[in-house]
C-alpha cells in the first residue's frame, strides 16, 4: 500500500530519506528548489492541478506538494532494544491509544529531538502512521523507531526482561517525575487524550508519575506532555 505525504518540510524530509517514488507538484511550482531535488533523486515529478492534489492528499493543506512512496518500515521490540544496546542509557516511548494524528505527530517530533530509540505503540484503538502525522513530525516519521503490537502488557514485560524500568505518566499519579532517578534504561508509558493509561498497563508500570501543575488547567496535551517529561529525562541524565 502506498504512503502519501504533504506539506513541502515533510516531503522535502522523506525525500532527504528516500522514502517517495512519485511527486506529484503544483504547476505554477516547476522550478521550484524541492523539484530541483527530486529530480537529483531521480524521482519521477509529475505536475498536476491543485485539485488533483488535494484530491490525491484527500486535504488542501498540501502546500502544492505531494509525495507517493511505499509504507513507512515498522521495527520489532527487538530492532529498538537491539539499537539501544550502545547507549549509556536507553529510553523507549510507549503510546497507549493516541488518537489525534496531530498529537503523534508531535510525539515523534519530540522523540527525535530527545534521542528516543524507539516508539512501541498499539495496533488498535489508536491512531497509526499516516500522512497527516508525517506533515506534523515534519520528517522525524522517517527516522524514529516505530513498533505496532497487539498488546503493550506483553511488551512492557519483555523490555522488563531487557532490563527497563517502566514510567508511566498519569493523572492519578502522587509522585511527580521530576523525583525519579533517569540514570537506567527507561521506557516511558504516554496514554489517550481522553482516557489516560489502561489500567493493566498502569498495574505493570514500576512508576506513576504527574507533571505538578500550578495553574487553572488540570492536564497537558499528551504531545506537550510527552515533550516536558522527555526534556526532564535527558536533563537529568
Amino acid at each position: 500500500m502506498a504512503t502519501i505525504v504533504y506539506g513541502r518540510n515533510a516531503v522535502r524530509a522523506s525525500i532527504d530519506a528516500c522514502n517517495v517514488k512519485t511527486l506529484y507538484v503544483a504547476r505554477h511550482l516547476d522550478g521550484d528548489k524541492l523539484v530541483d531535488m527530486a529530480r537529483k533523486k531521480k524521482l519521477e515529478v509529475k505536475f498536476v492541478e491543485n485539485n488533483d492534489l488535494t484530491r490525491i492528499a484527500k486535504t488542501s493543506n498540501h502546500q502544492g506538494f505531494v509525495a507517493v512512496g511505499e509504507d513507512y518500515a515498522l521495527s520489532s521490540i527487538e530492532d529498538i532494544v537491539e539499537s539501544a544496546k550502545a547507549k549509556q542509557y536507553p529510553l523507549v516511548l510507549i503510546l497507549d491509544g493516541i488518537e489525534d494524528p496531530h498529537n503523534l505527530g508531535a510525539i515523534l517530533r519530540s522523540a527525535d529531538a530527545f534521542g528516543v530509540d524507539g516508539i512501541i505503540m498499539k495496533n488498535r484503538g489508536q491512531v497509526q502512521l499516516n500522512g497527516t502525522v508525517a506533515k506534523v513530525s515534519t520528517g522525524a516519521i522517517n527516522y524514529v523507531k516505530v513498533a505496532v503490537v497487539s498488546n503493550l502488557s506483553n511488551a512492557i514485560e519483555k523490555l522488563k526482561q531487557c532490563g527497563y524500568w517502566i514510567v508511566a505518566s498519569d493523572g492519578s499519579a502522587t509522585q511527580s517525575y521530576l523525583d525519579i532517578d533517569y540514570k537506567c534504561p527507561i521506557a516511558l508509558v504516554v496514554g489517550s487524550e481522553g482516557f489516560g493509561i489502561a489500567p493493566l498497563v498502569l498495574k505493570r508500570s514500576d512508576f506513576v508519575v504527574k507533571i505538578p501543575m500550578f495553574g487553572h488547567v488540570s492536564c497537558l496535551n499528551a504531545s506537550v506532555a510527552t515533550a516536558v517529561i522527555l526534556a526532564g529525562i535527558v536533563s537529568s541524565r
